[in-house]
């Protein structure tokens, strides 16, 4: 079926879904292949759940005629979302970057939300399937749609660009995540990039941070950008105050006092400040919005327990956020520190180096109180006063008996690790 065709029929739908288990009524449902799954073999699941067309690739789930052949449900989709992206002609930022994507997205949505109609990309739903799913969300009643674009090899971002067709890109940073998909930090740059790529391509405005000299680089002598940071010279100038613990900066005579932890934070909050400005967001509506967001989902969380303050970071890890939190730990005050550390995933070649360059930073700021989890972690060469544990089923016996009165705790791992169960034992 040609996607015009497809599209009319996609118009008589309440919304785009892949998961029987989260069906609307009359919704298009796309009948997903994986490794491990088919979709197209509940169908008739979907249609009993409300489903108005089931998009199939396969003739055995022909069941009746509002299920629909298609050569690839996964093409279809993504082909759809493009097709419908074009038909509503919503403004569309795009981001992407190594850390700090999903923080960044939701306080651009809380400013833009003070003054515009907007809709972003809901959860992580940020690689190939969940882009496409997200621009199927959006009408064209909204002023903006936000669509955050996750990556973990070349050409990814490329491609999603392409599906999305952005009028505004930014890039977060660029980190040491998925350094075995991308084949190291050049590699990452260069992934990441492909977003600057397409905005070059299609004469699209940018954001570039200036303070990240690795941006300006990418983004070469494009002269449609708007810049900002802490250059005088910037189209946006934010003076960044401190963070001890929470980010406090300073724009347009303005103190703006977050609820985000670490000076890591600036840059993601920096952006949603500009591109509010930008869309002529008031400084105060901007400075009510940043200030009102609390993160949540395990990302940069602070938990208030006792006369513990835990600050939970556990949804992901990587090289570059782990050093950062770790410095912001060493800055903080507080009368006693703990540091529960969880394995960092998808380093390929480099993860044993990796870390070890992580464990030898540990052991440069802290002396006590010092947990490392993880199979990479128990094989790093450590001195005396670091804990090591292979699985986290070795670390939970002695949580429950470690005197952590007064303390601040920080707990990060990836996502596999699962650190967040280190709460239910403290």
């Amino acid at each position: 079926m040609e996607v015009k065709d497809l599209y009319q029929k996609f118009k008589a739908c309440s919304a785009a879904s892949t998961d029987t288990r989260k069906l609307t009524q009359d919704c298009m449902y796309f009948a997903l292949k994986g490794e491990k799954f088919d979709g197209n073999k509940f169908v008739s699941q979907a249609l009993q759940g409300g489903s108005k067309y089931c998009i199939v690739d396969d003739k055995n789930a022909l069941l009746n005629d509002k299920c629909i052949l298609v050569d690839d449900v996964l093409e279809s989709l993504q082909q759809l979302a493009t097709f419908h992206r074009n038909k509503i002609k919503v403004p569309i930022i795009a981001l992407t970057g190594s850390n700090g994507k999903t923080t960044t997205k939701e306080l651009i949505a809380s400013v833009l939300s003070t003054s515009y109609n907007i809709k972003a990309t809901k959860g992580n739903l940020n690689n190939h399937i969940g882009v496409p799913l997200t621009l199927l969300s959006f009408t064209e009643s909204l002023d903006f749609g936000i669509v955050e674009m996750g990556a973990n090899h070349q050409k990814e971002i490329q491609f999603l660009s392409e599906i999305t067709e952005p009028d505004f890109g930014l890039i977060t940073n660029f980190g040491k995540a998925h350094l075995e998909g991308f084949g190291g930090i050049e590699g990452v740059i260069k992934g990441k990039s492909e977003l600057y790529d397409f905005i070059k391509a299609n004469k699209k405005i940018a954001f570039i941070n200036t303070d990240d000299e690795k941006q300006i680089t990418q983004i070469g002598n494009y002269g449609n950008t708007i810049t900002f940071g802490k250059k005088q010279s910037n189209d946006f100038v934010i003076e960044f105050i401190n963070a001890n613990p929470y980010v406090s900066l300073r724009f347009d005579d303005k103190i703006i006092r977050s609820q985000l932890i670490g000076d890591y934070n600036y840059g993601n909050i920096a952006v949603a400040v500009t591109i509010g400005n930008y869309f002529n967001i008031s400084t105060k509506n901007i400075k009510k919005a940043i200030e009102n967001y609390r993160p949540d989902n395990n990302r940069s969380e602070i938990i208030e327990k006792a006369s513990l303050k835990i600050i939970l970071d556990a949804y992901n890890a990587n090289p570059t956020s782990m050093v950062a939190a770790i410095n912001n730990l060493k800055q903080l005050k507080a009368k006693r520190k703990f540091l529960f550390l969880g394995d960092m995933f998808e380093l390929g070649n480099e993860a044993k180096q990796e870390h070890q360059a992580i464990t030898n930073l540990v052991q440069e700021n802290f002396n006590e109180n010092i947990y490392l989890i993880g199979e990479n972690f128990c094989e790093t060469q450590t001195n005396a006063v670091i804990n090591k544990f292979t699985t986290f089923e070795d670390l939970k016996p002695i949580l429950s008996s470690l005197d952590l009165k007064d303390s601040t705790i920080l707990i990060k791992g990836s996502r596999g690790m699962a650190l967040e169960r280190i709460l239910e034992f403290i």
